[in-house]
């Protein structure tokens, strides 16, 4: 098969690879339909983070199981599924407590390279999703995003607590952010300010369920919030930035008293 691997910062190279089999009897192999390119694969290329020998490519994933191991019960071949990058076995006492990505037996299934024509899944019955079907081509793009982005911005808003009469700030507008927001909305939150430089994330980030939006950052933005909410500030945060540098929110007004960060798919946000 072909995929996509990454020899050194800025030289990422399309190569012949081999086709991944069955490991453990827990395993499935999947025919990849799409893959992203995330945030985290940048790094690598930008040379934020070292790379020392060539590294396939890609953690997040949709397509059709091609193969199954024998213990796997509920995928089966045929089934187009949607994946994490971590592989849980969402029954251990961690997964059941709601944090998936920490599960007892987590694997990373992005090891295996998952921009490439074909990847193996570890514990498949607890990290895979099938859909009622087989989507259609224009959903794809959609399904793709709950592989990592609507999750980790799902379990940020879960553990900010967002909920009806709440009101909840998400800094950032990229795609975990906007989820942050969608995920927020769902969840009944009164409130939601969006905190973006960036106008067409700014309509996104409206469409999607915020309220008010706020361009500045550092005390500036914390004094905005403040004074939308009467000087009250929020009941709680969600950053979804990924940096403090990039963040630029001290969290320190007398409402702002949760402050989530770090959030992983599937669970693994950190307090």
């Amino acid at each position: 098969m072909r995929g996509a691997v990454i020899h050194a910062p800025g030289d990422v190279r399309v190569e012949e690879r081999e086709n991944p089999t069955i490991v453990a009897p827990t395993d499935a192999i999947i025919r990849v339909s799409a893959a992203c390119v995330c945030g985290s694969d940048l790094w690598d290329y930008r040379g934020i983070n070292e790379v020392t020998q060539p590294t396939p490519m890609g953690h997040e994933y949709v397509g059709v199981v091609t193969e199954i191991g024998e213990l796997v019960k509920n995928i089966a071949v045929g089934d187009f599924v949607v994946g994490s990058f971590f592989a849980s076995d969402n029954t251990c006492e961690i997964c059941e407590a709601g944090y998936q990505s920490r599960c007892a037996h987590v694997e990373y299934v992005g090891a295996g390279g998952a921009q490439a024509e074909y990847v193996r899944v570890p514990l498949a019955d607890g990290t895979l999703v099938a859909t009622p079907g087989t989507p259609d081509d224009d959903l794809i793009p959609s399904l793709l995003a709950a592989s990592d982005v609507l999750g980790t911005g799902r379990f940020g808003a879960v553990a900010a607590e967002a909920g009806p009469g709440k009101t909840v700030v998400v800094v950032g507008d990229g795609a975990v952010g906007l989820l942050a927001v969608l995920a927020a909305k769902q969840l009944g939150a009164e409130r939601i300010i969006a905190m973006s430089r960036h106008e067409s994330r700014q309509k996104l980030a409206r469409e999607f369920g915020a309220t008010d939006i706020v361009t500045e950052r550092g005390d500036e933005g914390v004094a905005r919030v403040k004074e939308l909410t009467g000087g009250y500030g929020a009941h709680s945060v969600i950053e979804a930035v990924g940096t403090p540098d990039d963040a630029g929110h001290p969290l320190h007004p007398p409402r702002w008293t949760r402050g989530i960060r770090g959030c992983g798919p599937r669970g693994g946000a950190s307090r």
